[in-house]
């Protein structure tokens, strides 16, 4: 039943204690049977060979568990919920695969290191959290940690993420003397007990020299609740008493409405905390069918519906992740939005319009899987036999052909170029290539037509580093590796409207082609927009996709550099069509061709990405920081000062940001870090 179904994503900073707490999850629930540890490389969820090395996570990982509400400290008798988790990384340059899960999920946890509070890679997850309207809880870990301060992260989370955290516990200590929380809502102390790896719960009355604090904070709890529910507003001014499931029944309305963020504690390496961060999931974040229905495009009526989450529907799931496994080719994680799938089904893709064979219908654990029978509303899975299928497309039916809106991802702005030792490993390297492009859709693979290089593009150093790994020691290619260089975008900066024609006599047969085509630039970050604004125009729909496919691959081509194209507009207001002589090749080359000319007569410029940088010094660095920042062309947007040293927020142009971590560990002994992601593209010079 759907009911006792969550479908949740952990998201946090690097080194927050995501993948440590899943591995907790899944031992709790009786999924593993061993504690999984990130720093000895055996967490169940980080199974490829490069994230054991370097200890973090590189992409999303999704299992399945199931939980009983605890009662009394141990799991309950009450019904039992299925929890689909993904795992997703920590790190920016990863950020496409914290993208791609929020789309499909239904809740997430949001991690915090009780040392370094809000850091920024949390702020970039909360900000596509919201952009989806994804519910929220709160787990701030390393309650043990020295300089853990669980009320100033709160402070902190209010500060940076414009939400004000509440706390459905407290914790009894910090730091080394950190032993349990207190439960603000049945109001008891919970203790774990080590020997038994913290799966039995020791619960006992609030210590007098604590009822005070906890008698404070309930209070808080509550005035947060009465401020969104006026059923608690009513029984609080009336002097009634509280029950818990009123209590448990508005936090639960609020959360999913995203109006509170319910905040727990806990340190997860020392198996505290998790098992109430369990019941939290059950208790406050939503079923598949209480969020807001997913909108979809109806093709024919070219009109927005809703898709309700129901098995008695008409199937329809949208693929968020491939991933390749050399046996079994593609797997396809979906999410299924209405309907049921079952092994052998023929399903279409709506995008793509083409018919494909789901041929065998899995249930993910990490790496591993299980032959399931359907795959029902609601619920995630993968799919095998889907050959056509990427990141992003809607799976249907013919007679309801809804697409479901795709997924936005950020542009590459870092490049290598590979060189394969001979001419049977490009090949291998060519099709490796295309294997890796079809599972991250932030990687980018192409030849250089001029050098013949192929050059590889990622969202950060680290990403591409990892990329390049995988393609010598996992795929085992021999190749040279160039040193990283700036991808740059292209773009127009006036409105022009052009007519193109093309006529060609191929193989003794005519083929010709009139175009009138609009060039207009868009707001930076809004990306590129097509659009055929002919609407009487009887010209086969053949034809219209040739042209959409001539601007497409245009646009990627380039105008001058061959620099992908970004924030540019092109419609289409004019088409000559002959039934004798028009040909699906000649409006393709027609509309590459106008694309060419008129942007190159639209004053076209030259973009630079430029880079979000943070970074964390002590104080008597700090000044020297912030020089080598500027030195590099950066600009210092504010500066902070926290117990353990100062953070400064600055924006730099990631052309001059290589080889910054030499320089900044040099100036500061080895002790200021930096993390650093794209912010935005920004016009480089008037001319090229």
């Amino acid at each position: 039943m759907l009911q006792f179904m969550r479908n949740i994503g952990i998201m946090a900073h690097i080194d927050a204690g995501k993948t440590t707490t899943t591995e907790r999850i899944l031992y709790y629930t009786g999924r593993s049977h061993r504690l999984g540890e990130v720093d000895d490389g055996e967490a169940i969820m980080d199974w490829m060979e490069q994230e054991q090395e370097r200890g973090i996570t590189i992409q999303s990982a999704a299992t399945t568990t199931y939980w009983r509400r605890t009662h009394k400290g141990v799991q309950g008798t009450g019904p039992l919920h299925q929890i689909n988790v993904i795992d997703t990384p920590g790190h920016v340059d990863f950020t496409a695969e914290v993208e791609r899960s929020l789309r499909v999920l239904d809740g997430a946890v949001a991690i915090f290191d009780a040392v370094h509070w809000v850091e920024p890679q949390t702020e970039t997850v909360w900000r596509q959290a919201a952009r989806y309207h994804v519910p929220c809880i709160g787990y701030i870990n390393k309650m043990d940690r020295t300089g853990a301060d669980f009320f100033s992260a709160l402070d902190d989370i209010a500060a940076k993420l414009g939400t004000p955290a509440t706390a459905l516990q407290i914790p009894i200590g910090k730091e080394n003397t950190f032993e349990g929380v207190i439960d603000l809502i049945e109001m008891v102390e919970l203790r774990w007990d080590p020997s038994t790896n913290g799966e039995e719960i020791r619960i006992s009355p609030i210590g007098p020299q604590r009822e005070e604090e906890a008698l404070t904070w309930r209070e808080k709890l509550i005035d947060a609740l009465s401020a969104v529910s006026d059923p608690v507003t009513e029984k609080y001014l009336a002097g009634e008493e509280l029950p818990l499931d009123l209590i448990r029944g508005e936090l639960r309305k609020a959360v999913i409405d995203r109006k509170i963020f319910p905040v727990f504690a806990g340190a997860s390496r020392r198996n505290m905390g998790v098992q109430p961060l369990i019941d939290a999931i059950l208790d406050y974040l939503p079923a598949p069918d209480e969020v807001e229905p997913a909108l979809g495009r109806h093709q024919k009526r070219d009109e927005d519906i809703p898709i309700p989450c129901d098995s008695d529907a008409q199937a329809l799931a949208l693929v968020f992740k491939i991933q390749t496994e050399r046996e079994a080719g593609s797997l396809c994680y979906v999410r299924m939005y209405s309907g049921v799938l079952k092994p052998g089904t023929v399903v279409f893709n709506v995008g793509k319009r083409k018919r494909e064979r789901a041929n065998r219908i899995l249930r993910m654990h990490s790496n591993k899987s299980e032959p399931i029978d359907t795959l029902s509303a609601g619920d995630i899975g993968v799919i095998i036999g889907m050959k056509e299928a990427q990141t992003g497309d809607t799976i249907g039916s013919e007679g309801w052909p809804v697409l479901l809106e795709r997924m936005q991802f950020p542009e590459p702005v870092i490049s290598v170029s590979m060189e394969p030792m001979n001419h049977s490993e490009q090949e291998k390297l060519k099709d490796i290539l295309a294997i890796l492009s079809k599972e991250d859709p932030t990687f980018v693979a192409k030849e250089n037509e001029e050098t013949g290089q192929l050059i590889i593009s990622g969202m950060g150093e680290l990403h591409l580093d990892v990329l390049v790994t995988r393609i010598l020691k996992e795929f085992n290619v021999s190749a040279k590796v160039g040193n990283p260089q700036v991808t740059y975008r292209e773009s127009i900066s006036q409105t022009l409207e052009r007519t193109e024609t093309f006529s060609r006599v191929i193989a003794g047969k005519e083929n010709s082609a009139s175009l009138t085509m609009r060039f207009e630039p868009r707001e930076r970050g809004t990306g590129n927009h097509y659009s055929w604004n002919l609407r009487d125009a009887k010209i086969p729909q053949e034809i219209q996709d040739a042209v959409e496919r001539g601007v497409l691959s245009a646009l990627q081509s380039g105008i001058v550099l061959g620099y992908p194209c970004i924030d540019i507009g092109v419609s289409i207001t004019g088409a000559v069509y002959s039934e004798l002589n028009s040909t699906e090749f000649a409006f393709e080359a027609c509309a590459s061709m106008g694309f060419d000319e008129g942007c190159r007569n639209a004053a076209p410029i030259l973009l630079e990405p430029i880079m979000a940088v943070e970074l964390s010094s002590p104080k008597e660095f700090v000044g020297d920081v912030i020089s080598l920042v500027t030195q590099r062309g950066g600009q210092v947007l504010n500066m902070e000062s926290k117990a353990l040293g100062d953070e400064v927020k600055a924006l730099a142009p990631m052309e001059k940001m290589f080889g910054f971590m030499t320089a900044l560990r040099s100036t500061s002994q080895g002790r200021a870090t930096f993390t650093m992601e794209f912010s935005h593209f920004e016009k480089r010079s008037e001319k090229f």
